[in-house]
């Protein structure tokens, strides 16, 4: 995001391309139920989510714009939430199990909600008693993660909402979450300056905890072959773990000014995509 554009720049061509204005009047070029024909003007985005050409940026008044990326115009616009704090804190783009494509969508008002990416159809609304500030699912498809203004983060069943277990260790709230692909591990960023390590095998205590140097922890982000786990603070640094040495070889790379900023204009952290043993980093920041 830059002054109400969506930019996509590429690390192997070096180019940028404005991919939407969300500062003119958008609306959908597509009918679909629960969308807002009338569109949204100034959208003021706190957070994206991109995957297999498909775009979707929340908004700070709830709202949700949905784009294929190689189509024109947008798919959907709607408004999750009419509350007063109706902030989209994170969107989450997975596969079911029966191999459907949906999204979850963390609100400030308490709410997970879970929409089926073909037709854009609410399927699921859960609340919980704080804000819900990210939320993410297990490989498998069985288990998500939701953290948010307590301490104390959840281990979820998707299909009733409920918590299967607590996690316990933080001593703040917590602002991201990512799973390794194995989905046995997955890890927790918290306003107390660390981010802790959990294995589904075994969550009466963390696997491992992971300090920051000056911040929160606001983005992590697991490498798509499962060999390294990005963390991010939101100014200065970023911290890379090797994850098959048990986390204990740390790289930390300073980049001198904001990362993620606390008006919750989060983003992702780090996208990486392999190719073979001459692998390429292509990294979103």
């Amino acid at each position: 995001m830059s002054n109400f554009s969506i930019i996509h720049w590429s690390s192997l061509t070096c180019k940028k391309t404005e991919v939407l204005d969300v500062y003119r009047h958008v609306a959908p070029c597509e009918k679909h139920p629960g969308s807002l024909l009338e569109g949204f003007a100034q959208t003021q985005v706190s957070t994206l989510a991109v995957r297999d050409k498909f775009l979707i940026a929340g908004g700070f008044q709830g709202e949700l714009i949905c784009k294929h990326l190689d189509r024109p115009g947008v798919s959907f616009c709607s408004r999750t939430t009419y509350d007063d704090n109706a902030i989209t804190n994170a969107v989450e783009i997975y596969d079911r199990p029966s191999g459907a494509v949906h999204f979850m969508v963390s609100n400030n008002d308490c709410g997970v909600r879970d929409f089926d990416m073909e037709r854009f159809t609410l399927c699921k609304h859960f609340n919980y008693p704080w804000p819900v500030n990210h939320t993410s699912m297990s490989p498998d498809g069985k288990l998500f993660v939701i953290v948010g203004d307590d301490p104390d983060g959840m281990l979820v069943d998707p299909q009733t909402g409920k918590m299967v277990m607590p996690l316990k260790g933080h001593l703040d709230f917590s602002f991201a979450s990512s799973w390794h692909p194995d989905g046995r591990i997955f890890a927790t960023g918290n306003q107390d300056k660390t981010c802790r390590v959990w294995d589904v095998r075994n969550l009466s205590k963390s696997l491992a905890v992971l300090k920051g140097n000056i911040g929160a922890i606001r983005s992590l982000r697991f490498s798509s072959d499962g060999q390294f786990m990005a963390m991010a603070e939101p100014a200065d640094f970023v911290h890379v773990y090797d994850v098959k040495n048990g986390f204990e070889e740390e790289q930390e790379v300073d980049f001198f000014g904001e990362i993620s900023v606390w008006d919750r204009t989060y983003g992702s952290l780090l996208q990486y995509n392999r190719s073979r043993k001459y692998s390429y980093l292509d990294s979103l920041l």
